[in-house]
């Protein structure tokens, strides 16, 4: 049996935590992804994630234990979209397989 298609939307307004602006499932996951993917947000696979982030209502905070996970995704996406932030500079050393 196929486990149903999930897709988890969060948004950071800049005070407290992310929170939970999307949800769904099968094809509305689909239709989520879709959207996220046209407007270039970050879409990122991860099931154990998805499955504690879907427990959560839209509008509702992300918990605390999944801080750091949620930051390392925003950074991550931040330097993919070639975003720092200001002051900071390129760790000397090897970067993402360069010497």
């Amino acid at each position: 049996m196929s486990k149903s298609k999930q897709a988890i939307g969060l948004g950071y307004n800049g005070s407290n935590a992310p929170s939970v602006v999307a949800k769904g499932f099968d094809g509305l996951a689909e239709q989520i992804i879709d959207l996220a993917k046209a407007n270039g947000v970050l879409v990122h696979e991860d099931p154990e994630l998805a499955n504690s982030l879907a427990q959560l209502d839209v509008g509702e905070e992300i918990p605390r234990d999944l801080y750091v996970i949620i930051a390392e995704l925003i950074a991550f996406a931040y330097l993919l979209d070639g975003r720092f932030p200001e002051h900071w500079t390129m760790p000397e050393g090897r970067f993402f397989g360069q010497a």
